[in-house]
Order: structure tokens, then C-alpha cells, then sequence
């Protein structure tokens, strides 16, 4: 792996959508009023239009500005001299999504596949409308702090071993990492996407509990191996291979509950690799029912040290209201890093009962285990890595702010592949757009070079936010943001008119 001196970003692509007609918030018609004088073709610089025989063609709506368009010249609409064009709400648009991952979300994330760029259109690309959370939080931008400065001044880094132990001190040049989707619960096609577009911004990306594909063989270096309860596929070659090695003692949308992949999904090839039987459900514990102290715990971090001389040891927990505690614990385990991982991550999966009823919710967390680390002395000599809902820039920045180091992405990479937020990740083998599948067919619904560029393009739209936003609070380096909780502001707790500073 390069130097973060060294890292050479990767190349940014267009690529669109592999479907037809890629979803829009706004439906464009051109009524037969239109006598064809193509000025909406001239006009549009986004290009929503092209010629046609009769009259212009609508091309790409889902382009359109939207609303806002009529301030500018070019509004088609407005220059239109038979007024023959009408935007409308798409019906289609409006039943996506959910309160987390609203429809506007969804878009961008899917404009940002596409570009490698945030949207001009009118979406919300920053905040959902779950009513709490993230979407409550803002930034305060505190006035003539900015920095007038390139972009390459501004540090992404984290470092992932802060311990000093004599183990390899790997920093990576974005401030993430890509978490577990493991080989069953998505397709492999999704698995290598991820990989390379990992590998490509000099990064890591987490196997899950599947088994270590050798698909994945030429991507080890950027590759983190995971060690579950099920410990399907664990094998002393794959420990050996990789850089760092996860162990999950819980994952936060599912925490008490451990791992269910149904028997449709256990086909002869995950069968094989999870040396497990076809067509049978495979459970994953809670928990592990070798560990029941620190002690225990320290064992389990030896074991993989001893195997892997070279390896970092990471640990996913979830946030029981302890988290403190299996923070702190986890440190004098010889734990190099730490995942704290919140209730709203995880495929369609993960059971909704789970997810809104069980631990702590990961903004409490993170500054929870903030404190306490450095109320001991020690926050400095581990990196904690937030995951589980994490769906925007402006949520990384939050969480960070909050105390976490880096974050750990997971489902943004699904809807960069143009994952619908369906829920049905569970069932048979059938996701209908081949990210959450084992049946080829639907497999091959993705090709892995669009899935990677995609993966690619949406991870350089964040990060020109993570820049701007570091710019605009007058910070060089990404770990200046760790722990300020003066840059946040609970908008239920503050009085807006009062405040100095702008709000993000």
C-alpha cells in the first residue's frame, strides 16, 4: 500500500445509470404545442434534451434542475415560446426510500455514482427526515474562520494504529474504510466492486463473515478479513493474507441477535466457502461463547496476532449502554481499533424490531467513549471508527466531530450501485438489481467495472465535501475535527437567531 505521500487519487468517470430510464424527482413532458424550434436543446446545459424528428426529445429528466431553474436564462421552461413544456412531480419518485434514506437522498447518492460530484438538482443531499439523529445536528461554521487555500492542502489521513506496539502504523488517505458485506448476503459481483474501489483510493474493504472469496486474492492488501461467531470460513491462510483482521462481536442493527443467512441464499458456492451445507440456513451466535471477560478477549486478540505478525486487530461492538466500558476493555486487549457500530446500518436485512428498539443510538456513543478514553489517558493510543447510518458527508463530518476518528461505509456503496432501499435483501435470492443476491443471473446484473467506478465517483463527491466543510471551519486536517463539539448545534436546543456562525 502507497504512502498517503504518495497515493495518486484515482481517475473520476462518468458513468450512468444501466437502466434506460434512470428514476427523477421531476417528469418533463413537451406537449404537442411544440413546433420543434429546439430552443430547450440550446438552452438546457445539463442536457435534458435532444433533437427529435417531430419535437425535441426528453432525454434525461432526471437532470433537470427542478424548480430553481426559473431564476436562471436558461429556464426552458420560461423561454419555451409555445409554452408547450410542463414539469411535473414524478409518482414514481415520491414512493421511494423511507424516512432515513429519503427519495432526495437516494438521487443524489445516485448523481454523485454518476459524476463524482454533489448535485445541482433541487435534493437534499445533506440530511434525511428521520426527525432525530443526524437530521437534528448541524455544523456551525463560525464566520471569518474559512480558508482560502487548494484542496490538496487539506488532510483527509487516519491513522489506524495509535498504539505504538511495534506493529505496521498504516494511514490511509481518506478518512474511511469499507465495512463487512459478506459472500451470501451479497453478490460477488457487489463484493469486488467494493474491493477495487477500495483499493483504488488506498483503502480498506472488510470481508464479512462469509469466508475470504479468491476472487478477493489479488485485492489482499486492501482487504480486512472478519472473524464472526459463526466463524464460517475462518482459516489460518486468509488470517496470514491480510492487513487487518475484524473480529465482530456484535453488529449494531441486529446487536443480541447475531447472523441469519436463509437457506435459498446458501448455494453450492457460499455453501463451499463457508464449509456449510446447500440449501441449509446458517446462524451466526451471540455471542461468542469463548469470551466472557477481557481476559477471554485478550486470547482472542493473541491468537490472531500470533498468526499474522503483521496484522492490526480491529473489534466491532455495538453500543450497549456499557459501550464505555467495552471500549476501555477493548483497548487493554491490545485492540488497535475499534468499531463502534450504530442501529441503522446493515442490509434490508436486519430486522426493524432490532434496529429501533435495541442499544444505543451511535451519536450517543461516539462521545460517550470520547470522554471516557480520555478521561483515562488513552484516546490517544486508539482509533475509534464509527459506523451504522452513516449516509452523507455532512453525517461523517458530524460523527466526527462527535469523537470518532474515521467511519466505516456500507450501504452507501448498495445505493451507489442503485439499490432501491427495498428491504427485501433476505429473501430467496432475489435482489431484484443485483446487489444483494447469490443467483448468476441476477448477479450479472452488475458489471465490475461500472459497479467500481460508481464506488469510485461517489467517495470523490464526499470527499470535495469533506473539504469544503474543513475549509469552512478553518481546519487543514481532518483529525483537527475529532472531538469539537463546539462545531455542532441539536437544532431542538438552540436558538438560531442567537447564534454566530452559519449553520451547515
Amino acid at each position: 500500500m502507497s504512502s498517503p505521500a504518495e497515493f495518486t487519487p484515482p481517475e473520476i468517470k462518468r458513468i450512468p445509470s444501466r437502466f434506460r430510464h434512470a428514476l427523477s424527482k421531476h417528469r418533463i413532458v413537451i406537449t404537442p404545442a411544440c413546433d420543434n424550434c429546439g430552443l430547450c436543446v440550446t438552452l438546457c446545459p445539463y442536457g435534458v434534451y435532444q433533437p427529435g424528428r417531430k419535437r425535441p426529445r426528453v432525454a434525461a429528466d432526471y437532470l433537470c434542475q427542478g424548480p430553481s431553474c426559473r431564476s436562471y436564462d436558461y429556464c426552458c421552461l420560461k423561454r419555451c415560446p409555445k409554452e408547450a413544456i410542463r414539469m411535473n412531480p414524478n409518482p414514481s419518485f415520491e414512493v421511494l426510500g423511507d424516512h432515513r434514506w429519503t427519495a432526495d437522498l437516494l438521487a443524489s447518492t445516485w448523481y454523485m455514482a454518476e459524476t463524482g460530484a454533489a448535485p445541482y438538482q433541487d435534493l437534499n443531499y445533506k440530511t434525511g427526515d428521520s426527525g432525530g439523529g443526524f437530521d437534528k445536528l448541524r455544523l456551525l461554521i463560525p464566520p471569518g474562520k474559512a480558508l482560502d487555500v487548494p484542496d490538496e492542502d487539506i488532510s483527509l489521513e487516519l491513522d489506524l494504529n495509535r498504539t505504538g506496539d511495534g506493529r505496521p502504523e498504516i494511514t490511509i488517505p481518506v478518512p474511511f474504510y469499507l465495512g463487512g458485506m459478506s459472500f451470501g448476503s451479497v453478490s460477488i459481483h457487489s463484493m469486488l466492486s467494493r474491493v477495487r474501489a477500495a483499493a483504488a483510493w488506498g483503502t480498506f474493504c472488510c470481508t464479512g463473515e462469509g469466508g475470504y472469496p479468491d476472487d478477493l486474492i489479488p485485492y489482499a492488501d486492501h482487504v480486512i478479513t472478519q472473524v464472526a461467531t459463526g466463524l464460517f470460513g475462518v482459516r489460518e491462510e486468509t488470517i496470514q493474507r491480510v492487513r487487518i483482521v475484524e473480529f465482530k462481536y456484535a453488529q449494531g442493527a441486529k446487536p443480541g441477535l447475531g447472523g441469519h443467512l436463509l437457506g435459498d441464499k446458501v448455494t453450492p458456492e457460499v455453501a463451499r466457502m463457508r464449509e456449510a451445507v446447500v440449501g441449509t440456513s446458517l446462524f451466526s451466535p451471540f455471542p461468542f461463547h469463548s469470551v466472557y471477560s477481557v481476559e477471554d478477549h485478550k486470547k482472542h486478540l493473541d491468537w490472531i496476532k500470533a498468526t499474522n505478525s503483521r496484522a492490526l486487530v480491529s473489534v466491532k461492538v455495538s453500543t450497549p449502554t456499557d459501550v464505555d466500558m467495552v471500549a476501555v476493555g477493548s483497548y487493554f486487549a491490545g485492540a488497535h481499533i475499534i468499531q463502534l457500530d450504530g442501529s441503522y446500518g446493515g442490509t434490508g436485512a436486519a430486522p426493524d424490531i432490532a434496529k429501533k428498539n435495541i442499544a444505543m443510538p451511535l451519536e450517543y456513543a461516539v462521545p460517550k467513549v470520547h470522554k471516557f478514553l480520555k478521561d483515562e489517558g488513552i484516546r490517544d493510543k486508539i482509533t475509534i471508527i464509527a459506523s451504522g447510518g452513516i449516509r452523507t458527508a455532512y453525517d461523517a463530518a458530524k460523527i466526527m466531530a462527535l469523537g470518532a476518528d474515521g467511519i466505516c461505509l456500507g450501504t452507501l456503496d448498495m445505493v451507489s450501485l442503485e439499490c432501491l432501499r427495498c428491504h427485501n435483501c433476505e429473501s430467496g435470492r432475489g435482489c431484484a438489481r443485483g446487489i444483494a443476491t447469490t443467483d448468476p443471473e441476477l448477479t450479472n446484473l452488475i458489471a465490475l467495472d461500472w459497479g467500481t467506478q460508481r464506488i469510485i465517483n461517489t467517495y470523490a463527491a464526499w470527499l470535495k465535501q469533506l473539504r469544503y466543510l474543513l475549509k469552512r471551519l478553518g481546519l487543514r486536517r481532518i483529525k483537527d475535527l475529532v472531538g469539537r463539539w463546539d462545531f455542532l448545534v441539536h437544532l431542538d436546543y438552540v436558538n438560531q437567531e442567537a447564534l454566530e456562525g452559519e449553520l451547515e
